[in-house]
This record gives C-alpha cells, structure tokens and sequence, in this order.
C-alpha cells in the first residue's frame, strides 16, 4: 500500500494547484461524493478505533484491543487530509457532526444503544451543519 500525503501539507503558496493535485488522484468522482465517502471512512476509524480502546481498558479485552484501537485512530488522521476542500479548520468542523451522528449510529449497531428521539433530533442538526459548511455555494 502506497501512501500519498496531499500536497497541502506540503506546499501551502499555490491554492489552486493543491486543490488540483488533491482531487485529481479519482477525477471520475464528484467532489461531494468523495467528501461523503471519506467522513464515513474517518468516522468509523475514529469511532472504532476508540470503541477498541474503550473495550480493552473498560471491558478488559486486553492490549491488543487497545493497539488496533490506536493504529484505526493513527488511519483517522491520514484520511481526513484526503477530502478535496484545503481547508483544515472547515473540514474538522464539518467532521464534528459526522463524529456525533456516527457515534450515535456505532453505538446502536455495536453496543445495542436506543437514542431517544432528542439523540435522533440532534444528530440531525449536526448532519445539516455539515452539509452548510461542505457543500454550501461559495464564490470562487
């Protein structure tokens, strides 16, 4: 496996070229679906990955849970710099909900959780914050 570090964590001066060089690697993939794809591949990194650590502290699973628990988080910090938008801060703001929704979702699916409906409601708000900030018209 080959891993490519975008060129905006290398070169900061050329915008337009960073942006570029960052979405060109699938030019067949609209940038909305791309940026969709990664936030659900860096949230259940995330989410997984301290799922793995809580199981092997709290639920006494071991160090190996633990070790995999911070090599899926290491793999959340590399997939975040994948999304086509340069900007650090908006993307981790936009990523916070996909964090709260997702971690609503894994809880469901992985520890039996029943969110109520004020769960649902803002798990909601914070999805509609990400597609505000993602996916809003901007001037060029």
């Amino acid at each position: 496996m080959v891993i490519v570090f975008p060129s905006s964590a290398v070169q900061r001066r050329d915008r337009t070229s960073i942006e570029t060089r960052a979405t060109s690697t699938v030019p067949h993939m609209p940038d909305t679906l791309r940026s969709v794809l990664l936030f659900a591949a860096a949230a259940v990194l995330e989410i997984g990955g301290a799922w793995l650590i809580w199981q092997g502290v709290r639920e006494h699973r071991g160090v190996a849970w633990v070790g995999v628990g911070i090599a899926a988080l290491a793999g959340y910090g590399f997939v975040v710099t994948f999304q086509p938008d340069p900007n650090f801060g908006r993307i981790l703001a936009a990523y916070g909900g996909v964090f709260v929704a997702g971690s609503l979702l894994w809880g469901v699916l992985a520890d039996g959780f029943r969110p109520d409906r004020y769960d649902l409601i803002g798990a909601s708000i914070c999805i509609g914050g990400v597609a505000v900030i993602m996916f809003a018209p901007r001037p060029a």
